[in-house]
């Protein structure tokens, strides 16, 4: 198991991304401060773990967790800033809008965007840290059920099944039924699209 620095720091604050890759919708951050005084068992990356568990982790990280604060940004802010930029604005809205200024963040990665607080970026940090865990499981329970209610506004898209990712069948349906309004207009298949239909 590779190693971090953990900061030797009380209020530690844990921050992941959801949805950098989809064609479609937002890209979800999170930012949590677990309480020490009452740990979460069972916390990893989001992507290990079933649907179902997740959705059970993230209520308990809601009622756990010292704080807890998501951030976006919305696709017309992906395709003026690029999907990094994006990412990293949608994160400093997160740790901006937590109800406790955390004294350091642990961010998911290998950048930080500058929160105005100390910061580092781990490497894996969805496996090793617990905040960064418990943020990423956050995320996506966040960004999935998004992704439920766009899916019944426009079920011949599949997104319940694709999640906006550009898997084949979401990648017909853009053919056969056009781009949405939700959909990221920088994103090459995307642009595509457009560009055949003189958009």
């Amino acid at each position: 198991m590779m190693q971090y620095q953990r900061p030797d720091v009380a209020l530690l604050c844990g921050v992941d991304e959801v949805g950098r890759g989809p064609l479609v919708g937002a890209v979800v951050t999170a930012a949590v401060i677990l309480n020490p005084q009452q740990p979460i068992a069972g916390l990893t990356d989001s992507k290990k773990l079933s649907e179902k568990r997740r959705t059970e982790l993230s209520e308990l990280i809601k009622q756990q967790a010292l704080c807890w604060a998501l951030g976006r940004a919305e696709p017309h802010e992906i395709d003026e800033l690029n999907i990094l930029h994006a990412t990293m604005l949608a994160m400093r809205r997160a740790v901006a809008a937590l109800s406790i200024r955390p004294e350091w963040v642990l961010v998911d990665g290998n950048r930080t965007p500058d929160f105005g607080i100390p910061a580092s970026a781990v490497v894996k940090g969805d496996l090793l840290v617990p905040e960064i865990s418990a943020a990423s499981i956050l995320a996506k329970v966040a960004r999935d059920e998004e992704m439920q209610a766009l899916h019944l506004a426009h079920p011949h898209f599949g997104f319940a099944a694709h999640k906006g990712y550009p898997t084949a069948a979401h990648l017909a349906a853009i053919q056969q039924h056009g781009v949405l309004p939700q959909h990221r207009r920088s994103f090459k298949p995307v642009r595509q699209v457009l560009e055949q239909q003189g958009l």
